[in-house]
């Protein structure tokens, strides 16, 4: 794997605490982001430029992936490798129905005894009584999501082809991401994406584009694992990122700057311009997202203070959330369902809503805390 050392970076094969405190930084934003229409999902990342925190996990999942397998690989049993990927998205697949179950059962409780019969006709519920049949063909089979539990599905793809894509990045990392971007390119291009059913059009994280996040995070991460950077620290790149990074923030935060934004995005469109170069669609992982993402991956991967600060006692509750992602994710993914039903119907509040999102994530907290004291105690009893 081609890269340099890393400079203030974590060692070969050693845990990086940046990962996790970003991975947990990430839940904490998709849980406040989860339940719309509070004062809250302001404060969350996708206010302060292009993307948002689902291009966040999408890349640590990358990232993660490669540091948690690659060295299998490299060395050792290529069928033990895959199974022991396969296994994991196994597990993706069926946390995944499990919160499905779970959000339908809390649906239905706020429906049948709390008069909010509104909320089946949202989050994709209404196909389960138009075309109930059909609709429980398509929840395992990944073609019928529900609104807010899009990405596991993605996930879960992702990391079936993840062997096949260690094997070739491992050996060839550029021909990899040639390949990559050149079907991202093709995706939107030809609008490629998963079948939904049995309601029309494609999935909403569309694995034909997204994957490309995936796989620069999954070239990152096995470079990590061997203690190299995969994309070289260079002081003139981390400027144009950071340049990039103010210009989407002034971008929608000063009228004047969006307005004339939008104007060079439409000259450009009314040249023929391909829509995935100049539109913000999420779908499709457009280039203003992929970009805005990129360059913010890049810079925060730069500034090797970040390191120090990650490993410091005030971001152990972060760490701790990260350690623990799925786990935590899929419990905040059924909570924040439970909170989008009690406030249903409700204004937004300041104090109401900050005592249930700082709740929810007291909670989330808990159970990270108990999930990591049960595995240390479970490895000091083999010891």
């Amino acid at each position: 794997m081609a890269g340099t050392r890393l400079g203030g970076g974590v060692a070969a094969g050693g845990r990086d605490h940046r990962l996790d405190m970003f991975r947990g930084i990430a839940l904490v934003m998709i849980f406040i982001n989860h339940v719309p229409g509070t004062i809250y999902e302001n404060l969350t990342s996708r206010n302060f430029g292009f993307s948002d925190a689902a291009e966040a996990f999408v890349f640590m999942s990358g990232m993660a992936a490669g540091l948690a397998y690659s060295n299998r690989f490299r060395t050792g049993s290529i069928w033990l490798a895959m199974t022991r990927v396969w296994a994991r998205a196994r597990q993706l697949y069926f946390v995944h129905l499990s919160i499905t179950m779970l959000s339908l059962a809390v649906f239905a409780a706020a429906a049948l005894w709390f008069d909010r019969a509104q909320l089946l006709n949202q989050n994709n519920l209404a196909s389960l009584f138009s075309r109930p049949l059909s609709a429980m063909i398509g929840i395992p089979l990944l073609t019928h999501q529900l609104g807010y539990l899009n990405i596991l599905p993605l996930y879960t793809v992702l990391l079936l082809a993840t062997p096949l894509l260690l094997v070739i990045g491992l050996r060839r990392p550029w021909l990899l991401l040639g390949a990559s971007i050149l079907l991202w390119a093709a995706a939107g291009q030809f609008r490629l994406n998963f079948p939904n059913f049995p309601t029309p059009g494609g999935w909403f994280f569309n694995p034909f584009s997204w994957q490309l996040l995936f796989v620069i995070g999954l070239l990152a991460g096995a470079a990590m694992k061997q203690g190299e950077r995969f994309f070289a620290l260079s002081r003139p790149l981390f400027w144009a990122a950071l340049g990039f990074l103010v210009l989407a923030l002034l971008w929608g935060k000063i009228a004047a700057v969006g307005a004339a934004g939008g104007s060079v995005l439409r000259l450009l469109q009314q040249a023929g311009v391909p829509f995935y170069f100049t539109a913000f669609d999420k779908t499709f992982l457009t280039l203003p997202r992929l970009l805005h993402a990129l360059a913010l991956f890049y810079v925060l991967g730069s500034l090797t203070f970040l390191s120090t600060l990650a490993a410091n006692a005030m971001a152990a509750p972060l760490r701790l959330l990260g350690r623990q992602g799925l786990a935590v994710f899929a419990f905040g993914t059924v909570l924040s369902m439970a909170l989008q039903a009690l406030k249903s119907g409700t204004t937004p509040d300041p104090l109401v809503d900050g005592v249930l999102l700082g709740s929810g994530i007291a909670a989330m907290l808990g159970l990270a805390w108990v999930l990591s004291r049960t595995a240390e105690m479970r490895a000091a009893a083999r010891a």
